[in-house]
């Protein structure tokens, strides 16, 4: 469905200015901010249908019109609630440039989300997967040296697989055993990296990662077979082949990683605010998802602890 040509040129402006919002004064990625534009585009050509509409004049009825037509395409409640979602932030952001006076979408409820808790692994589950990086007869290869330094790293810092592919040589300091993440929005973080992946990751520097250059140069950390950063195909690879190894049946993902590093840090007892940091969560709600995986540990502690309890 096309916009008519006027219409199209108001919308197209209007959506211009809102990517440079978004990428300049809220930092999001040039990703994010197209999946922010397509959602408003596509209100203007569904529910408008090709006529001419003034922004001014929207009403949250019209809003809820849309929500509906969305519900009769029998949407996903997680995607009709970030389409609203990105509905929302735009009229805010025309409000605020005061390109219009009302926001339509002030009293639209965002549709409920069931939360989905993540899949995290056990930590024997965890030493199982680093485990079978060495073999008992014959120790590690180049490529099991690779895959221990990587499992290590994820599971000590909690870092998402783009972060890990993306660590440079400068990005690490095994003496004071820390790693200098960016994050989403190119937003910096340092994270502690815990003994075990600090010999994990000097090993791997020492016995395999000059095998993986073969005479080249490179800047990053984690390499394949043509000395050149590993991609995010190649990892999935990896995990598979040592997964074979444990017959571990779950799902496991990259980030079953993360999300096992965020829960077991709780489980132990850390300061959420501290784990959020160490995520790089810019909103702390996103990491108390983690509180509720296990409930039978939070009754123990109160019975524990509590002087009633």
């Amino acid at each position: 469905m096309k916009l008519a040509k006027q219409q199209l040129t108001k919308v197209e402006s209007r959506l211009d200015r809102f990517g440079n919002y978004l990428m300049v004064e809220r930092s999001l990625t040039k990703m994010s901010t197209s999946f922010y534009i397509a959602d408003v585009r596509q209100f203007f050509s569904l529910f408008t249908k090709g006529n001419e509409v003034k922004i001014d004049k929207l009403s949250s009825k019209d809003i809820r019109n849309y929500i509906s037509a969305l519900n009769s395409l029998r949407l996903a409640s997680a995607s009709i609630a970030r389409k609203i979602s990105s509905l929302k932030m735009f009229f805010r952001f025309l409000v605020s440039e005061g390109i219009i006076n009302n926001d339509p979408t002030e009293d639209i409820a965002l549709p409920k989300v069931k939360k989905k808790l993540p899949s995290v692994l056990t930590v024997n589950e965890i030493v199982d997967i680093i485990n079978s990086t060495q073999s008992k007869d014959q120790g590690r290869s180049v490529k099991d040296y690779r895959a221990w330094a990587m499992f290590e790293t994820l599971y000590a810092t909690g870092v998402r697989i783009s972060e890990l592919l993306s660590l440079r040589l400068s990005d690490i300091s095994l003496s004071e055993g820390f790693i200098r993440v960016f994050g989403k929005g190119s937003k910096e973080r340092i994270v502690p990296l815990g003994k075990l992946a600090i010999k994990a990751i000097k090993d791997y520097l020492q016995l395999a990662r000059n095998k993986l250059l073969k005479g080249k140069a490179s800047e990053y950390l984690f390499l394949n077979y043509r000395g050149q950063r590993m991609s995010r195909m190649g990892f999935w690879k990896i995990l598979r082949e040592y997964l074979k190894r444990v017959k571990i049946t779950k799902r496991v993902t990259p980030h079953t990683f993360r999300h096992s590093f965020a829960t077991h840090l709780l489980e132990g007892g850390a300061n959420l605010r501290a784990v959020q940091e160490m995520l790089g969560h810019s909103n702390i709600v996103t990491t108390q998802i983690y509180t509720h995986i296990d409930r039978r540990y939070l009754k123990e502690v109160y019975k524990t602890f509590h002087p009633r309890g």
